[in-house]
């Protein structure tokens, strides 16, 4: 039986400010009606396996439960990385998770952040590698290749076998050049990130070749830590573990690597000119996504949030605004995007992890306007969802109630708050908010007070697991 292992780890920061820390592209809706990692878990429909797994980091597992819970689909754990540590750990993870009950099934390894248009010829390629799997070869899936891409690593192929062919090698990053000999050659292939194999096989030959990362990943697992849908190993000792990618670790050392062409349609979205290549354009090369009104523009991509975006003689542009950032940048200089990412973060700025609208386990908040000693926040309570019971060491609260119903806890009482109604919560005050009814609570939070940061939470209970 196949287990599939989806990532969902990572940061993508070359698609900043869409996508940060706190909320990174695999969970946001860059392509299609659903978001990029419930496309990966959709896109198994069809093929017969058991629930997924997913791993992804430790700040991220509500919004990965989240969104597993809208699909209305099974899974088979959420795994937590303590830290990162690129994907041959996390692999090994997953792979020590899978044999615990003395079985064996395939991996298929899959990133939550990647698009593939065409279904069926990504299942029919998953099909073909089964059967090389099952004979113990760690199986690569291998992009057909139309243009000399120069962000994608290669893959060399070398004789055929049943369904695939031996992998000769992996090729870093070429130039543009190079680039088109390998395209022409018809002998090379992007390289995926995608794999199929056992995951005993996966584990001996990671044994094999890093004994390091074997060693840690198996003490990191023998301390597991269940809690609701989340899986938590050893940190002391993950944290130890080599942070190493998979080609690196097994796939360009071990003897049984091959290669499955596959030509579905697949790019990384690794950046915002990849993203206007896979959005759909008018017929002047444009990908407007939100309220956007142009005059004279020509193959840019215009991203709008929360406002009117108007462009005017422009051209090969990307045109990002969110709700408190706006990013310019030409197409073809889009990669350097990282470049502003990596100045935020030497100036500490918080909009390189967080966005202003926040999600929470229990909703989310949006800080509509903030200044000195006050900050006021849009909260949004899910039906049946409740707020840690907290106090405030610096700052008092007023809650006004927009819409539907909330009970509100204050020290020791409850009473429900209504529409058009506000209650009061004084500082060091013992609080929590709950919305018992059928419709989304929406509420209005003006903070006061000497200090507004969010580590002012002190948490007595919380039904999230949030309480230390």
């Amino acid at each position: 039986m196949i287990l599939p292992i989806i990532m969902a780890g990572g940061s993508g920061t070359r698609l900043w400010p869409l996508s940060r820390g706190n909320y990174p592209k695999q969970f946001l809706k860059l392509h299609g009606e659903n978001t990029m990692l419930q496309e990966t878990i959709s896109r198994l429909n069809g093929l017969e396996h058991s629930p997924v797994m997913l791993i992804c980091n430790e700040e991220h597992r509500f919004i990965a439960a989240e969104q597993v819970r809208q699909l209305d689909v099974k899974h088979s754990g959420i795994f937590l990385e303590p830290v990162g540590r690129n994907t041959a750990p996390a692999i090994a993870l997953a792979a020590f998770k899978a044999i615990e009950n003395n079985e064996d099934p395939l991996l298929l390894v899959l990133a939550a952040d990647h698009v593939i248009e065409h279904q069926a010829a990504f299942l029919e390629s998953v099909e073909k590698a089964k059967s090389l799997a099952l004979q113990g070869k760690l199986v690569t899936f291998g992009i057909v290749g139309n243009t000399p891409e120069t962000g994608y690593g290669y893959i060399k192929r070398g004789e055929a076998i049943e369904n695939g062919f031996v992998v000769n090698s992996f090729v870093e990053k070429p130039d543009l050049s190079t680039a088109k000999q390998y395209i022409a050659s018809g002998d090379y292939y992007w390289n995926s990130g995608m794999f199929l194999f056992k995951a005993s096989r996966y584990l001996e030959e990671l044994k094999a070749f890093r004994p390091d990362i074997y060693s840690a990943c198996e003490k990191a697992v023998e301390v597991q830590n269940s809690d609701m849908d989340f899986v938590r190993v050893d940190k002391a000792a993950f944290e130890a573990c080599p942070d190493e990618s998979i080609d690196y670790a097994v796939m360009e050392h071990t003897k049984d690597a091959v290669v499955v062409p596959m030509d579905a349609g697949w790019n990384d979205v690794g950046g915002f000119a990849a993203l206007w290549e896979v959005s759909e354009k008018d017929e002047n090369g444009n990908a407007f996504i939100g309220d956007v009104k142009s005059v004279d523009t020509k193959n840019t991509l215009v991203f709008g949030e929360d406002k009117l975006v108007s462009t005017v003689g422009v051209e090969d542009l990307v045109i990002v605004n969110t709700k408190d950032a706006v990013l310019v940048a030409h197409k073809n200089e889009s990669q350097k995007v990282k470049e502003v990412v990596n100045q935020l973060k030497r100036d500490q700025r918080s909009e390189v992890t967080f966005h202003r609208e926040v999600y929470r386990p229990w909703g989310k908040y949006d800080s509509v306007d903030n200044g000195e000693r006050f900050q006021v926040k849009r909260i949004t309570v899910k039906p049946g969802a409740k707020l840690s019971v907290q106090m405030h060491h610096h700052r008092a609260e007023h809650w006004i109630v927009v819409s539907g119903t909330a009970k509100v806890h204050l020290d020791g009482e409850e009473r429900f708050v209504t529409e058009n109604e506000s209650v009061y919560i004084p500082i060091t005050s013992i609080h929590a908010l709950e919305n018992p009814g059928k419709v989304d609570l929406e509420l209005i939070e003006v903070q006061s007070g000497s200090y507004l940061g969010e580590d002012d939470i002190v948490r007595f209970e919380d039904r999230y697991g949030r309480v230390k």
